[in-house]
């Protein structure tokens, strides 16, 4: 494995939306029978490396491009048997780490998914493809820029951190912009207004106590806050708060979350819904690779012009998108096989 090529990978920024420069490198740097560019229409592109001879492999390895923010340079690091690694976990042998910004989420999985694709050629494979995305931290733009304008195929993989388990199940998620008024006041005389703050707590209470439908398979429904405003001086009562809230959403859930969250709400409030993903499961029976749901979204909801899909790569969720994020060398060499695992028997069960 080339590393000086993962560091120069992890040495290029591309947070979200500027992720155009990233692509160009991988253009140029990555050696495919074919190499596809296609505009997503916000500045970024899509890539397909394609040795498939076609244009249309049946088989696609999937991840993204862009990165959250902020970039975090990268660095190399030894460790021995038992070091402590950044997540607190010890190190089951010498190993090398990786650290910065994209080595797990998903620099890791380009790296991991383009020498699984090596070695494949090497061995006289031809019918796969390496499809490289933008925009899957902000709304998977790049997917569905390519679901909508290029051909599918029968099975893609998708690469996230997932400590190389294959994901079985993925929560869905719905996500609302939500307006709750209230009536500006002098604040030495409360009486006289209504504050909107006072009623975006009470929200936050009820919402706390609601019981969502317990789900076997993916656990609880979760949910998160964003993005919240209420610009009113400190002593005016607020007229308005306005933020984002974001569902994890199980099979059992999915379809509840608008009308819990409307009968939860304080008599006036708008809620503007902005769509997400349903709940999914995945192609995960690979002998001698084990599976697990996962809580995180991906591209794959959005890559319904493949016949199956499954979700793989090394690294940790739990580091991902934080200024602890590293992948191990040895993870790296792992996703590398189960790659090609996964391929040879999707291809030789066909």
């Amino acid at each position: 494995m080339d590393l000086g090529l993962f560091l120069d990978i992890l040495g290029i920024p591309s947070t979200s939306g500027e992720e155009r420069r990233l692509a160009g490198f991988l253009k140029e740097r990555l050696s495919a029978p074919e190499v596809n560019e296609f505009e997503v229409g916000d500045g970024t592109v899509n890539l397909m490396l394609d040795w498939s001879g076609t244009g249309h492999p049946s088989f696609v390895f999937c991840t993204h491009l862009d990165t959250v923010p902020p970039y975090i340079p990268p660095s190399v690091e030894l460790v021995k048997q038992g070091d402590l690694l950044p997540d607190g976990r010890k190190a089951a042998a010498d190993d090398t780490i990786i650290k910065g910004r994209g080595s797990c989420d998903a620099k890791g999985q380009i790296f991991s998914m383009y020498n699984a694709c090596l070695e494949l050629s090497r061995e006289g494979y031809k019918d796969f493809g390496l499809l490289l995305l933008a925009g899957e931290e902000t709304g998977s733009h790049g997917a569905k820029a390519y679901t909508k304008n290029n051909h599918g195929g029968d099975f893609v993989l998708v690469g996230e951190p997932t400590d190389n388990c294959l994901a079985s199940a993925s929560k869905g998620t719905k996500a609302f912009e939500v307006t709750i008024p209230g009536k500006a006041c002098h604040s030495g005389y409360p009486e006289h207004g209504s504050s909107a703050v006072e009623r975006f707590v009470d929200l936050m209470n009820t919402l706390k106590l609601v019981e969502f439908p317990p789900d076997p398979i993916l656990g609880p429904t979760t949910w998160n806050v964003g993005d919240l405003l209420s610009s009113n001086p400190q002593n005016i009562l607020s007229p308005e708060t306005r933020f984002r809230i974001y569902f994890r959403t199980t099979f059992a859930t999915d379809e509840l979350i608008q009308n819990k969250l409307l009968g939860a709400s304080p008599r006036g409030t708008v809620i503007q819904a902005f769509g997400g993903d349903t709940p999914m499961r995945y192609f995960s029976e690979i002998e001698g690779i084990p599976s697990k749901p996962v809580s995180f979204g991906s591209d794959a909801p959005r890559l319904d012009n493949f016949a199956r899909r499954a979700i793989c790569g090394p690294g940790s969720i739990l580091t991902a998108h934080t200024d602890k994020e590293y992948v191990l060398v040895s993870d790296l060499k792992k996703a590398v096989e189960q790659y090609i695992l996964i391929y040879k028997t999707v291809n030789d069960n066909k």
